[in-house]
């Protein structure tokens, strides 16, 4: 099966503007582009380039609130933004559930989180648009995020079945959280909307140093806490070849986006294009 090959747009890339992103990555052989708004220009820019739209991020903070007034009015104003993705041709909305407060534990942002997101998934449903929540656990030293976790994916779905409100499956924060990243595909896999290609190395010389408490001085690693780093694929732990049969058993027809976070490949536009080009050659052996 062939799948589509994307990227979350970098810094350096992305200050380019989004003619010239879009040009870029087409050029290099890119499918889709995940976008941090969906707008007229966006869209034009896009076609243009031949390219399509993979995910457009949505913010969650204020929907996270303590606050019941913030909630609601985030509530009301992020069923507009839907409407408007839709409206646009996007259907992949990615969320990543930080709540407002980061000292916020995360069983009371379960509580919230449950009051709130029903009123939104049923706004998905009629607008044909997915949500797609990331993995990422989280600031430290609270990790507040809500849906990390296989324990905590098992009790979103069960309170909310609905297929418009998934994952983005993402191996590289379930490695360096210690998760089996391929049994997660065989259990959650049904609700994945869409995929990052992001792999962590495990640095085992720094798990030694703090284990796996964040570096106490420091990480000496860029996207790093301490023990573990994030890296391209191809350059971490994860088998992608695994990751690339199991979402061809379950069906998965989304995109594969690169989310550059390496530190190898940052800092320049040139090492950002190096990076994105990398991935997507490691990427491509196994999902084009």
């Amino acid at each position: 099966m062939k799948y589509r090959i994307g990227m979350r747009i970098p810094p350096k890339i992305g200050a380019e503007g989004i003619g010239a992103t879009a040009e870029w990555a087409a050029s290099a052989g890119l499918d889709v582009l995940d976008v941090p708004q969906l707008t007229p220009e966006v869209k034009q820019a896009c076609e243009r380039a031949g390219i399509g739209i993979g995910s457009i991020d949505v913010g969650t903070a204020k929907l996270l609130s303590r606050d019941d007034a913030v909630r609601a009015d985030a509530v009301e104003s992020t069923k507009r933004l839907m409407s408007d993705i839709s409206a646009l041709g996007g259907s992949v909305l990615f969320m990543c559930l930080v709540p407002e407060d980061h000292t916020l534990p995360r069983k009371e942002g379960f509580a919230i989180w449950k009051e709130t997101f029903p009123e939104l998934v049923r706004h998905a449903e009629q607008t044909g648009t997915y949500m797609a929540i990331e993995g990422w656990p989280g600031p430290a030293p609270h990790y507040p995020t809500l849906g990390c976790t296989p324990e905590m994916w098992r009790a979103m779905f069960e309170a909310i079945p609905s297929k418009h409100f998934g994952l983005n499956y993402d191996p590289s924060h379930l490695v360096r959280l210690g998760i089996d990243y391929v049994r997660a595909l065989t259990e959650f896999g049904d609700r994945i909307v869409h995929c990052h290609g992001k792999d962590t190395e495990l640095l085992h010389d720094e798990l030694y140093e703090c284990g796996v408490l964040p570096a106490t001085f420091g990480a000496k690693y860029g996207f790093s806490e301490g023990s573990w780093r994030y890296t391209i694929p191809g350059h971490g732990e994860v088998d992608w070849g695994k990751v690339a049969v199991r979402l061809d058993r379950i069906g998965y027809k989304g995109a594969v986006s690169i989310e550059l976070e390496d530190q190898r490949f940052w800092g320049s536009l040139e090492a950002e294009r190096e990076g994105i080009v990398k991935a997507a050659e490691h990427l491509s052996k196994f999902f084009k």
